[in-house]
């Protein structure tokens, strides 16, 4: 059955995709929300910020694994079809996960247990290469053209409701849990929760529907990294460029932030959590709302937004957040961080999608994604906390907007993706 079929079909196909997505998400970023709890689990007792720095570091290595999960299943998804690598990646991800939740302590068997949770962490990031690619192409290529925006951007609602949810674990354990407990094995709950509802969504991707662009795509030249590189090297150096500051922006205002919260701001570990919380959750009802926008006034309006906002107000809501006391306030602050770079979550993953055609367009979303991501995002929270035990805090801020204004070059230079679309070509 094509995804020309029924409405109903594409539908249920759509939200298979994303209920999938949302998974995936939830066992990346439980990692990051229970950071602060597994730390002395892993790593030799110490300073606490000296624990954080390397969980975070072997939060860094999971985005090294990304740019190959992103060839090696971006291919794969071009080749066999999105929906066998959207099946691949969350097999992979149930099983890194399932290990890190049975890992033993660093008490019980020294440097093995760190070991043991840089291959979980490869693992996952393996997975999450072949993820994002994978779900942006399958959500953008079987969405109507007129509302390719909206559905596109679920992948961001479902990316941000598994933040969310890894939240919400975190605050339901904290409520039910000592801090003793959750130290000592309650941390061990969320990552054997993610793995079994991982095996739910294997069996659920199995039933999606192919996508009409895919089957359409078969008498076309087999995807490759050489074939990416020598026939759209334009292309995939705008997806790097367009990533750099928008994936950097993203991971300093909601993984990092958390952090900063607690390190720099001086709430407590629970106050932060409520804070990103309500924040999250905002900021996730309204990526829809930007990806419909985006299918009446284009995408390129929405990312140059975000760019001369990022510019303009990081360093200030950074600073602010230095001093602020009151929680309300920070949510206020954290949220309007969150709007801007609304300009560029909920739109990136189709106007990657519509720079390629769809014989190389898995591999061509994915892997300049992934490099991107890998150098820029996944070690935003390494490079924050190493410049603030440097006593350079506020360098990491002039960062994060410079990275911003980057993008924002690539974004006022490249064509508006909604107009000169790939896939009304398929």
């Amino acid at each position: 059955m094509s995804s020309a079929g029924a409405p109903a079909g594409r539908l249920r196909s759509i939200l298979g995709g994303s209920a999938g997505n949302l998974v995936e998400w939830f066992d990346w970023y439980v990692y990051s929300a229970f950071g602060l709890y597994f730390a002395p689990h892993f790593f030799p007792k110490g300073d606490p910020t000296a624990q954080l720095l390397n969980t975070a570091a072997v939060f860094a290595v999971g985005f090294v694994m990304r740019p190959i999960g992103a060839w090696i299943m971006g291919i794969y998804a071009d080749r066999r079809g999105r929906k066998a690598g959207l099946t691949l990646s969350v097999t992979l991800m149930c099983a890194g996960a399932l290990l890190i939740a049975i890992c033993p302590g660093y008490d019980s068997i020294r440097w093995g247990a760190p070991a043991l949770l840089v291959v979980a962490r490869l693992m996952q990031g393996l997975s999450v290469g072949g993820e994002y690619g994978a779900s942006a192409v399958y959500l953008s290529e079987m969405a109507g053209r007129n509302r390719r925006g909206f559905f596109s951007s679920f992948q961001y609602v479902t990316l941000i409701a598994g933040q969310l949810l890894a939240l919400f674990t975190l605050l339901l354990l904290q409520t039910v849990l000592s801090e003793a407990q959750l130290e000592s094995w309650g941390w061990r709950i969320p990552f054997a929760l993610g793995g079994l509802l991982a095996i739910a969504v294997f069996f659920i991707r199995r039933g999606l529907m192919e996508t009409e662009a895919f089957a359409n795509a078969q008498d076309k030249p087999k995807s490759s990294g050489w074939l990416l590189f020598t026939t759209h090297p334009r292309e995939a150096a705008t997806v790097v460029l367009l990533t750099a500051g928008g994936t950097l922006a993203f991971y300093a205002y909601t993984t990092y932030m958390q952090k900063f919260l607690v390190n720099t701001s001086g709430f407590s570990r629970e106050t932060a959590t409520w804070v990103m919380t309500g924040a999250l959750a905002l900021y996730a009802l309204i990526q829809p709302l930007a990806g419909a926008l985006s299918d009446r006034i284009g995408r390129r309006p929405l990312m140059i937004g975000f760019g001369v906002a990022g510019v303009l107000a990081t360093v200030p809501i950074f600073r602010a957040l230095e001093t602020v006391r009151d929680p309300l306030a920070a949510f206020a602050l954290v949220l309007a961080a969150l709007v801007i770079v609304t300009g560029y979550t909920a739109i990136n993953a189709v106007v990657k999608a519509e720079l390629f055609p769809a014989h190389i367009r898995a591999l061509g979303v994915a892997l300049p994604y992934a490099i991107a991501n890998t150098v820029f995002g996944g070690t935003a929270e390494y490079v924050a906390l190493w410049l603030k035990g440097a006593q350079m805090e506020r360098a990491f801020y002039w960062y994060v907007t410079a990275m911003i204004a980057v993008s924002l070059v690539t974004y006022w230079r490249m064509r508006d993706t909604q107009v000169h679309s790939r896939i009304v070509e398929d």
